[in-house]
């Protein structure tokens, strides 16, 4: 099967799946998409029992798509600066310091603590892990995920404040994920299964300083282009072509591509926008990448559903996995209410409020993508089934349980 055809199948499923949510299931858009895709999934390892040929062919046509790649080379870009290109600046300076502590102090500290606690629960389960996979893990589970969960904060009337940081925070711990990854992975590849800080800090120094400031330069690029010119057509275009090239010069150039498109989505939609495209351009741009991120997160979270064919369950390996969504909620609840409780004052955040933020802390396709790219070996089935079952409990346990969660919490404050 071609990639055509591949896209053909993708399409149709997501807009087949956007209808029967819609007109019947009315779950948030990515949530329905993600149940209905996980159910057939599930269909498709069932009729292994009257129908194995048919099961085979699916599977394999799953394992040869390249679902790592089409996620981190073809799709990230995209919706990093989609997402970084509708968020308005203004309200992200205000919380600054309280996004900079997540995204980047929290992931550091959450990688450590997650792949600590994980190591720690394989040794008493009696499964063999090196230190390095573990760290790994964490590194890949730690960056969240607001596609899921920003529609459903407009409805339960969450503060901006709130939906800020949360953006915020995902904008920038995805490419700060992506960097602890790609030096972890480096290490590993290298044949160690120690890890060498001068490596790893020059590393991280080159993709995620590097990519910012790349982002940077290819947003005021960008922006003198778009101010030279008054042809919504032709704007449009220079956002798509600055997307797919930039991102692909960050590959070439061993750069954060996800930071520089935050960056430059950041640019593009904050910076003297009015003096770089007129109302009808900016209308334009915004829709067209409006439509692009919707279609894209569809396509995503009917991909992340299928990757549920390529697992193994084994019951020690399940057991694991079930402990893991308890690692992952105590690491969030301790990088969101340590600082809360030593560091008031930097970041400004009320008991309340980190209820909220620590639960609608999503996890999503980057985390799935992530462990996809890993080199084949018994440790990645092992890190495959626990982060599938971390992304099933965050998109379908508390991304359908944040909006009561949220008003229930908003109202004691206001009692």
């Amino acid at each position: 099967m071609g990639s055509y055809s591949l896209l053909v199948i993708l399409i149709c499923m997501s807009a087949a799946f956007a209808y029967i949510n819609h007109r019947f299931i009315k779950m948030p858009f990515v949530i329905g998409l993600f149940f209905l895709s996980s159910l057939l999934s599930l269909l498709v390892i069932i009729s292994k029992i009257w129908g194995v040929q048919y099961y085979s062919r699916i599977s394999i046509l799953v394992e040869k798509t390249d679902i790592s790649g089409l996620i981190l080379d073809m799709m990230l870009g995209f919706l990093l600066f989609a997402g970084s290109l509708h968020t308005d600046w203004g309200n992200i300076k205000k919380e600054l310091k309280t996004i900079s502590a997540l995204a980047i102090s929290g992931v550091i500290f959450s990688t450590l603590l997650i792949g600590g606690m994980f190591y720690g629960i394989s040794i008493l389960l009696n499964i063999q892990m090196d230190l390095i996979y573990c760290f790994i893990f964490g590194a890949l589970i730690s960056p969240t995920d607001p596609i899921a969960v920003l529609g459903i904060f407009s409805k339960a009337g969450v503060p901006r404040k709130i939906e800020s940081i949360i953006v915020g925070e995902s904008l920038f711990n995805d490419g700060i994920g992506v960097v602890i990854f790609i030096a972890l992975l480096d290490t590993l590849k290298l044949g160690g299964n120690e890890i060498d800080l001068k490596h790893f800090g020059e590393l991280f120094i080159q993709e995620a300083v590097g990519g910012v400031f790349f982002g940077l330069i290819l947003g005021f690029i960008l922006f003198r282009l778009l101010k030279s010119i008054d042809n919504y057509e032709a704007e449009v275009l220079l956002t798509l072509a600055f997307v797919m090239g930039g991102y692909e010069l960050c590959a070439f150039f061993h750069l954060s591509g996800a930071l520089a498109m935050v960056i430059m989505g950041l640019m593009v939609g904050n910076y003297k926008t009015e003096n770089a495209m007129s109302d009808i351009t900016r209308e334009y741009v915004h829709k067209f990448w409006e439509l692009a991120d919707v279609i894209l997160n569809g396509i995503l979270f009917i991909i992340i559903a299928f990757v549920l064919i390529e697992i193994q369950f084994t019951p020690n390996y399940f057991l694991l996995s079930l402990i893991s969504i308890l690692i992952v909620f105590l690491s969030r609840l301790l990088i969101v209410f340590v600082p809360q409780k030593l560091f008031p004052k930097r970041t400004s955040l009320n008991k309340s409020e980190a209820k909220i933020i620590v639960w609608g802390g999503l996890r999503g396709g980057l985390s799935i993508a992530l462990v996809l790219s890993l080199p084949p070996s018994q440790s990645k089935e092992i890190l495959m089934l626990a982060t599938y079952v971390c992304v099933v409990f965050s998109i379908l346990v508390q991304g359908l349980s944040i909006e009561k969660f949220a008003k229930n919490t908003l109202a004691k404050i206001a009692e």
